[in-house]
C-alpha cells in the first residue's frame, strides 16, 4: 500500500518570514511598553522618595498646580524638574549613542568614546576656570564646542567617505588631547572654580531647574524626529556603504544629517547635566539584547537611556548611604562593560 500524503503542509517561506516579522514586532512592542512602565515607576519614585516621602495624592495635586504645604516646594520646585531632566537627557544620550553605533557599525562608536563629550567638557572647564563664566553661558559654550569637535572629527576622518574605524580612532585621539587640556586647566584652577568644574565634569542632576529642561526638550523635539525619519536608511546602512547605495540610500547625506542630529542631542544634554558617563555607550547594546535582531533600536535605546539615568540618580541619592552624582553611578556600571567589550573584540580577532 502506498503511503497516504500528509494532510498538514509545511508553511511556505513567505509564511515563515511573516510569522518571524510578527514575532519581532510583538517582542519590540512588549519591550517598549515594559520600559515605559519602568521609567514611569522610576519617575514616581524620584518624586516621592526623599528625606520626606510624599503620597501619590500629594504628588498629583502638586503636578496639577495645587498648593500643598511642603510638597509644592519640595516636589514642584526641587524634585519634578530633576526627574523630568533625567528622562530627557537619558533619551538624548541613548538616541545619540545608538545612532553613532549603528551608523559606524561599531559598539565603541559612542560620544563618550570618540571625543564629543570630551570637547563639551573641555570647553566648559575653560569657560569656568579661565573665563570666569557660569550658568547658561557655560552651557552655550559647551554646546558650540561639542558641535565644533564633532565637525573636526568628521573632517579629519573624511577620505572619499568616512570609514567607521578611522572616525573612531581619530575621535579617540581627539578625546585624549581634550582630556589633557581639561587636566591642565584644572591644575591651574582656584579652589572655588575647581569645585564647580568638577561638579560639572562628573555629570550631575543637582540643582536642576526648569530653565535647564527647556533647551533639552527643544533639542529632543527637533533631533528625535529627524533620527526617527532616517531610521530605515540607518538600518540599511549597516549592510555597508556599497550595498546601502545600491538600495537607494544616499550614504554621505544620511551620515551628515544623522551626525548633526545626534551631536545636537548629546551636546544639549551634556550642557544641561555634564557628561553623564557611559549612558550613550550602554543604551544601544542593552536595547539590542532585549529587543533582538531585525528592529530599529532608536526608540528602545532612548527609553533605556532614560531608565539608566533615572534609576542611577535614585541609587546615587538614596541607596548607598552617601550621595553621589548620577555620573558616578553610571561610570561604575559602564567601565566594566567597556573593558569586557575591548577584551572580547581582541579575542575574536576583530578591530576596534
Amino acid at each position: 500500500m502506498s503511503a497516504q500524503p500528509s494532510s498538514a503542509t509545511p508553511p511556505s517561506t513567505l509564511e515563515r518570514v511573516r510569522t518571524e516579522r510578527r514575532r519581532r514586532r510583538v517582542r519590540r512592542t512588549v519591550t517598549v511598553l515594559v520600559l515605559v512602565v519602568l521609567i514611569a515607576a522610576g519617575f514616581y519614585a524620584s518624586l516621592a522618595i526623599g528625606h520626606r516621602v510624599y503620597s501619590a495624592g500629594e504628588i498629583w495635586r502638586v503636578v496639577r498646580g495645587q498648593q500643598v504645604p511642603g510638597a509644592s516646594f519640595t516636589v514642584g520646585t526641587l524634585r519634578l524638574p530633576r526627574a523630568v531632566l533625567a528622562v530627557l537627557v537619558g533619551c538624548c544620550f541613548g538616541l545619540g549613542g545608538v545612532t553613532f553605533q549603528t551608523m559606524l557599525r561599531n559598539p565603541l562608536a559612542s560620544p563618550d568614546i570618540i571625543g564629543i563629550s570630551a570637547g563639551a567638557s573641555a570647553a566648559a572647564v575653560v569657560a569656568i576656570v579661565l573665563l570666569g563664566l557660569s550658568g547658561p553661558a557655560v552651557s552655550v559654550i559647551a554646546i558650540l564646542a561639542g558641535l565644533a569637535v564633532a565637525l573636526a572629527i568628521y573632517l579629519l576622518s573624511y577620505r572619499k567617505g568616512v570609514a567607521g574605524t578611522r572616525l573612531i580612532l581619530v575621535g579617540i585621539g581627539v578625546a585624549a588631547m581634550l582630556d589633557s587640556v581639561t587636566s591642565y586647566v584644572l591644575s591651574r584652577a582656584a579652589q572655588w572654580d575647581l569645585q564647580e568644574a568638577m561638579r560639572w565634569l562628573t555629570g550631575s542632576l543637582n540643582g536642576a531647574a526648569w530653565g535647564d529642561v527647556r533647551p533639552v526638550l527643544v533639542a529632543l523635539l527637533v533631533g528625535g524626529p529627524l533620527l526617527l525619519a532616517a531610521s530605515r536608511d540607518l538600518t540599511v546602512s549597516q549592510l555597508g556603504d556599497d550595498s546601502a547605495a545600491a538600495l537607494g540610500v544616499r550614504v554621505q547625506r544620511l551620515r551628515l544629517v544623522v551626525v548633526i542630529a545626534a551631536v545636537g542631542l548629546v551636546a544639549f544634554a551634556t550642557a544641561a547635566t555634564g557628561p553623564i558617563a557611559f549612558v550613550a555607550f550602554l543604551a544601544g547594546p542593552i536595547a539590542a539584547r532585549i529587543v533582538g535582531p531585525g528592529a530599529s533600536l532608536l526608540v528602545p535605546s532612548a527609553l533605556v537611556g532614560a531608565l539608566l539615568v533615572v534609576v542611577s540618580d535614585l541609587v546615587g541619592q538614596w541607596a548607598i548611604g552617601t550621595r553621589f552624582p548620577v555620573g558616578v553611578v553610571t561610570g561604575v556600571l559602564g567601565a566594566p562593560y567597556l573593558i569586557y567589550l575591548v577584551v572580547r573584540t581582541q579575542r575574536s580577532g576583530g578591530s576596534l
